[in-house]
């Protein structure tokens, strides 16, 4: 099996010294002990709250070819211990990202926006890995630090490389872009989000925009032209020099047009036109906003040169993470109800979204003729500054739209949505998601549907995991995406 690295390339690139002996093949890069593989560099980087130095012994002790550490931490360790010492770690996996892409000769996207960003890029996953060896960002690896990582673990010959790219504020994507220098870039949507930072959606859009200055030359931008921000993204694309812009959505005018399309509880039916080719396919996992985005990545996949029809194809496979739509079967007494998970983030655009998928679920038919009901359980989306309360308060529309049944909610923003709730939808409020629980726990019936939504900071997982832990949640089962 061909090393990720040799130790001399990884040196090389970060201007590293050697001491002691480690190994001459490096299997891997990882940042955490819990998951670290034998043979693979622990890079010792400093966050906010830990110092990687304090994990090298466990590191080396589990099995890690080498450990890169700071010159100024080198003395806390023996004298023959495993490492490659720099001048600054994190410096020093930069150094080896770029190593990583001067080396690849794979085609690659980088894909970034408000909402949709992991979830396209595990479509594109999805969808070039049926043309040859690709490699993506794991989980949400998008900022400062997961970039360079997940670039830095790209292999030397796969065929194509996937990268997320997320921020918090301006000024952050461009450092991370200009290191991945993708072929193609796609804007997912522009939406609200972190609102407290940016002050309005066009300066967001002005920040997502920075993804345009690191395309390679004769690269291109896939955006969104249902978005409102289109106009100036595609202006801000053309400022970068990108010479080919692909529009994707409803719209007439785009590239990657969507021509019709049939939602079901499990699975979507698409019928849209990519680039010229008239195409029928089906997306493994259901919503309206999967559809949008399968657009752009079909329109990637056209662009960088693979086999659009194997693509299509697979992205029957395509399934809902952890976090992000998840299904999972619950066993209250008497039957079965459903979970969807949706706890690992939230904003205003993502919660609609989620809202919408929850009045698509099928709710199960009890014997005594009657339905399951459709229930939210919804905590604060943060980092929205002066408009939390408004655009909390405007769900209450979407969750008429998608006739929900009952509705729970947590946190002191979501108390605006509560107090605008008709009577017969409140299900119940408290202040946090752990005091909410018991309630949320004593109101599930069979044929029921549920689904936990929240920003990260809001802690609606644990609700999500003390659903499956009482009602014994196992996976459920598969939509057949060929039928």
């Amino acid at each position: 099996m061909t090393p990720l690295w040799t130790l001399a390339d990884m040196a090389r690139a970060m201007h590293a010294e050697i001491n002691g002996a480690p190994a001459d093949a490096i299997t891997g890069i990882s940042i955490d002990t819990r998951t670290i593989g034998k043979g693979e560099a622990f890079f010792a980087i400093k966050g906010d709250a830990r110092d990687g130095h304090d994990f090298v012994e466990a590191a080396l002790q589990a099995g890690a070819g080498v450990a890169v550490v700071a010159r100024d931490q080198r003395a806390r360790f023996a004298a023959d211990a495993p490492l490659l010492s720099v001048e600054d770690v994190l410096d020093g996996l930069r150094d080896l990202a770029r190593a990583a892409r001067a080396r690849t000769e794979a085609k690659i996207v980088a894909v970034t926006g408000s909402v949709g960003k992991t979830g396209t890029k595990e479509a594109l996953r999805l969808a070039l890995g049926a043309d040859g060896p690709t490699h993506a960002s794991a989980a949400s690896y998008n900022n400062h630090w997961g970039v360079p990582l997940s670039l830095a673990r790209c292999p030397a010959d796969v065929k194509y490389a996937i990268f997320e790219i997320g921020m918090n504020h301006a000024g952050e994507i461009t450092p991370l872009v200009k290191m991945v220098r993708p072929h193609v870039a796609i804007v997912t949507t522009v939406e609200p989000v972190h609102l407290e930072y940016f002050g309005s959606v066009e300066k967001i859009a002005d920040a997502k925009a920075e993804i345009f200055l690191g395309v390679e030359s004769g690269g291109a931008a896939v955006i969104n032209r249902d978005n409102p921000q289109y106009e100036r993204l595609r202006a801000a694309a053309k400022a970068a020099g990108v010479e080919r812009i692909v529009a994707f959505g409803e719209n007439e005018s785009c590239e990657a047009r969507l021509m019709r399309f049939a939602l079901r509880a499990d699975t979507s039916c698409v019928h849209a036109d990519i680039l010229g080719n008239e195409m029928h396919y089906k997306l493994g996992a259901p919503g309206r906003h999967l559809i949008n985005n399968s657009l752009a990545v079909l329109a990637a996949v056209s662009l960088m040169g693979a086999d659009l029809a194997l693509a299509a194809l697979a992205l029957g496979k395509l399934r809902a993470p952890t976090g992000r739509g998840a299904r999972i079967m619950l066993r209250p007494p008497g039957g079965s109800a459903l979970l969807i998970d949706e706890s690992y983030n939230a904003n205003p655009a993502s919660m609609a979204a989620a809202i919408a998928l929850l009045g698509q679920a099928e709710v199960g038919k009890l014997p005594n003729g009657s339905c399951g009901r459709r229930i939210a359980v919804l905590g604060d989306m943060l980092e929205l500054g002066g408009e939390g309360a408004d655009l909390h308060r405007a769900l209450a529309a979407n969750l008429e739209t998608a006739s929900i049944d009952l509705v729970y909610c947590s946190g002191p923003l979501m108390h605006s949505l509560w107090q605008a709730l008709p009577s017969g939808r409140r299900g119940g409020y408290a202040g946090t998601a752990a005091e909410l629980e018991p309630a949320v726990l004593g109101a599930v019936r069979p044929g029921d549907a549920v689904m936990v939504k929240g920003s990260f900071g809001s802690k609606m997982a644990p609700i999500v995991k003390a659903l499956e832990r009482v009602y014994a949640g196992s996976p459920a089962p598969e939509a057949d995406a060929g039928a």
